[in-house]
């Protein structure tokens, strides 16, 4: 049996505590019982402990952590390693396009944060893209292919079924343009490839996500792409009738 879709909500550098702990609220008031997806929150570091408090173990709603650093602990000023995030988040997002553009993260750091990820116990979200000068010089593919290899290839299956993966094309992000849907079912063919190729020809149950510039009123198009299990939200995930409205376009 496959998990089910996942809607995970990025909200990235926005809401302070009190802010989080209403918008998490009023996202748990609006979802049905049985939502028919899993949901992800995924706040600032600030903001974890205090929608752990809120979510109070809700078994429709997960917690997730926006980066982390690939070491355990030490002198790394500013930083924060996956064991300080284990006791609130049950994922951790790895690989965000913002995190390898104005961060200058490469596949190796990011490959390093996200065995520092399953080392702790928790699963990563593995974040792949293109820029839109790559996918005007016809380097989709390559880009996506080699994103996807540097982050799984090589790991044991056990740990590649904890992972999910996805699939954000950087032009789109916050854009208002996403992509079309033949494109979002062509990049998640070439992600399932790499995926069945770290996993030695199994078809192993890794869910590919897409994300940018996904709302409740684009969803089920975007999502209903072929080989899609589920949106990584940016801004919409920070109005909660509309999050939730693209959780109910997808729910199965």
């Amino acid at each position: 049996m496959p998990p089910p879709p996942l809607i995970a909500g990025n909200w990235k550098m926005h809401q302070t505590p009190p802010q989080a702990a209403d918008l998490a609220a009023k996202i748990l008031e609006l979802l049905p019982p049985n939502p028919g997806v899993e949901v992800l929150l995924i706040p600032p570091y600030p903001c974890l402990q205090t929608v752990h408090e809120v979510l109070q173990g809700d078994p429709r709603v997960a917690l997730g952590a926006q980066n982390c650093h690939w070491e355990d602990q030490g002198a790394f000023t500013g930083e924060v390693s996956a064991p300080m995030l284990k006791a609130w988040c049950q994922y951790t997002l790895v690989g965000h396009s913002e995190r390898r553009q104005l961060f200058h993260e490469t596949d190796d750091i990011v490959r390093s944060k996200l065995e520092a990820v399953l080392r702790a116990g928790m699963r990563p979200v593995l974040a792949v893209g293109e820029t839109a000068e790559e996918r005007r010089l016809g380097q989709t593919h390559a880009v996506l292919a080699r994103q996807a290899r540097a982050g799984l290839l090589g790991l044991p299956l056990d740990q590649l079924l904890t992972c999910t993966v996805a699939y954000e094309p950087v032009w789109a992000i916050g854009s208002g343009a996403a992509a079309d849907p033949s494109d979002i079912a062509e990049a998640t063919a070439i992600l399932r490839e790499v995926v069945e190729e770290a996993a030695s020809g199994q078809a192993p149950a890794v869910r590919i996500l897409y994300g940018g510039s996904v709302t409740a009123d684009s969803a089920a198009e975007l999502l209903g792409a072929r080989g899609v299990a589920g949106a990584l939200v940016g801004g919409a995930s920070l109005k909660a009738p509309e999050f939730c409205g693209i959780a109910a376009a997808v729910s199965r």
